[in-house]
Parts: C-alpha cells; structure tokens; sequence
C-alpha cells in the first residue's frame, strides 16, 4: 500500500510553475530528438541514412539549425495547461480509488496517473497536432506561418475534428503504457535486490527512466500511428509527408505492417528512447531547483541552494498558515498564544 502526499509547503501555483518550467527546459533541450522522433514515425525520413541522427543532419543542411526546434514552442505552451488538467484530474481519481483510511494501492496510484494523463492529453490534443503539423512542414516552404496561423488554416480548411485525428489512439495507448508502468513497478525490488523505502535518489532516478522505457515501448505503435494521422492531410505538401496511404487507424496499422513489416511500427524509437535520461534529469534537477527557490521564499529553508531548513518553523504548515503565524509575532498579537513551532 501507498499513501498519496504531495509537499504541502509549496502552493498549487508554485507547483504549477516549477513542474512548468521544468517541462519547458527538458522539452527544450531534447527537442532535436523529439523532431527525429516525429518525422521517423511520420515518415517524412527517406534516404540511406538511417538511425536518430539521420533525420537531425538532413533538416539541419536543408532547413538551418533553427528548424531543429520546430514545434517546440507549441510544444512548452501546451505544458502548463496539460499540468493544470493532469493534476485536477489526478486528484479526483486518486480520491475515486483511495480507501477510508487515505491509502492508495501502487496499482490504483498508477491508473489514477495513466488516467489523468490521458484526459489531459485529450483535452490539450490539438495543440499536440498543432506540434506535429510545424515538424513535418519544410521551414524553406511553411504551411503553416506559426501556430495561430497554424490553427485558423487547419479549421477553415479540414474543421473543427480534423484537431482530434488519432486521439482514439492515445485512449487505446493507455492500456499497454499502464501494464508497463506496472510491471516495472512489480520488479523493482528484485531489480536493485533491497526494500522500495530504502531506494537512494539514484536509484529512484533510474526508476523513473526504466519506467519510461518500457511503457513508452510498449505504446509506440499506437503513438506512431497516431503521428501518421496527425501529419495526412490533402491540404499539404505529399500529403504531410506520410509514407503510407490509409484511410482509419486500423487501416493505417495495416499499411504500415504490410509496406514496412511489424517492426516499421517502431520507426523512431531509437532517439525516443535517447532523449529518456537527459529529459528527465534536466526536468528533476530544474523542478527541485525551483521548488527550493519556492521554500526559501516561503520562510522553510535558509538557503536556496540547500535543503537546510529554517531552525523553529514548523514544516507541516502550509505556506499561508506560516505568513499569517509571521504576520502575528510582527504584530504582537501572539502575547497570550504560544505555538508550538
């Protein structure tokens, strides 16, 4: 059993913002692999050249180093409102699954996170088409002037749904990215041979990767075809760039096993599978970061760059509570209460 916390010295915008500004970073400085990614799932990628690097050489030689970056934008602007969703839901579900006593089950913990994310993704999913359509565009020759404009072409041309094409496949992606969150989670004990309470920082770290890993294997050919439907449409040039013709998502399954064989529905995983350590190092290391900057200001640490705590504050207190304790010993309206802190 687990009990679902979260550190209640933080406000829900200042854990907002941190996991906002985490996200923005790590998605920032992974962004070239997330582009060789896309345009290998899409089939935009021809040529001998094979492997993550392929993809990255050509659209730098063809299209400028900037193009490297293409979709990133939409890509750290979507963060903020997918988080925003992500944790509403969250929390709703974890209430749905948690017990009397405030206990949670890892495999309930799980659903309620996969869960979460799938609404926010949905919600959020015509941004994520948005991301594509700027990837697969040649930045010499754009469709697309940016991602307004991006928005008001793909309404008046294709309508309003044309923003959910493929978002059946993140719901049917779930399934596969659960059994793999939880399977990894099953085998953590036996993998590092000791206790889950006693997993140092590392270890915990590695976790989260392998986790990564696996569950992103697993849903990768509905995430694939997913990106093919994304980037067809007759509106653009080669209709976006996608190397098979089809007409639904099974169709699309279909064509892509029968033209490329099981393993084209793999295509880009190699750099998916790259950008895992540095993304989520960078996204760890800059939300502690800047939840510390958070605490210090909220009074619990002496220093930014440290995790000493401030020596008579209580640490249960949440942040509002502390300032008004603050407010009343600068007032001296505290002279017959006497606190414990």
């Amino acid at each position: 059993m687990a009990t679902w916390r979260r550190d209640g010295r933080l406000t829900g915008s200042q854990r907002l913002l941190c996991a906002g500004l985490a996200g923005s970073l790590s998605l920032s400085l992974t962004a070239p692999l997330e582009l060789a990614t896309v345009l290998a799932q899409v089939g935009v990628v021809r040529g001998r050249a094979r492997g993550p690097w392929a993809a990255g050489l050509r659209v730098w030689r063809t299209e400028g180093p900037r193009a490297l970056w293409k979709g990133n934008a939409v890509a750290c602007l979507r963060l903020f409102p997918c988080s925003a969703v992500q944790l509403a839901a969250y929390r709703k579900f974890v209430v749905l699954f948690t017990d009397d006593l405030g206990h949670i089950s890892q495999w309930h913990s799980i659903m309620a996170g996969s869960l979460a994310g799938m609404v926010s993704t949905i919600v959020t999913y015509p941004t994520d088409l948005i991301k594509t359509r700027l990837i697969v565009q040649n930045m010499l020759e754009p469709s697309y002037r940016g991602i307004f404009h991006a928005f008001s072409t793909i309404y008046q041309q294709e309508g309003f749904l044309a923003f959910y094409r493929g978002v059946s496949l993140t719901v049917l992606g779930a399934v596969p990215f659960s059994a793999g969150s939880l399977l990894v989670y099953m085998n953590l004990e036996k993998i590092w041979n000791g206790p889950r309470d006693r997993f140092s920082l590392f270890q915990n770290f590695a976790n989260v990767c392998l986790a990564a890993a696996v569950t992103q294997t697993l849903s990768f050919p509905f995430d694939t075809v997913k990106r093919k439907m994304q980037a067809q449409s007759p509106y653009l040039p080669h209709c976006g760039g996608v190397d098979v013709h089809f007409s639904g998502a099974v169709d699309c399954f279909r064509q892509v096993v029968k033209a490329q064989g099981v393993l084209g529905l793999w295509n880009g995983l190699a750099a998916n599978l790259l950008k895992i350590v540095p993304y989520f190092g960078v996204m760890f290391s800059t939300f502690e970061f800047c939840k510390r900057i958070c605490l210090y200001q909220n009074g619990y640490i002496m220093s930014p760059l440290s995790y000493k705590l401030t020596p008579g504050v209580d640490q249960s207190l949440k942040p509002q509570e502390l300032r008004e304790l603050k407010k009343f010993f600068k007032t001296g309206q505290l002279k017959s209460k006497k606190p414990t802190l």
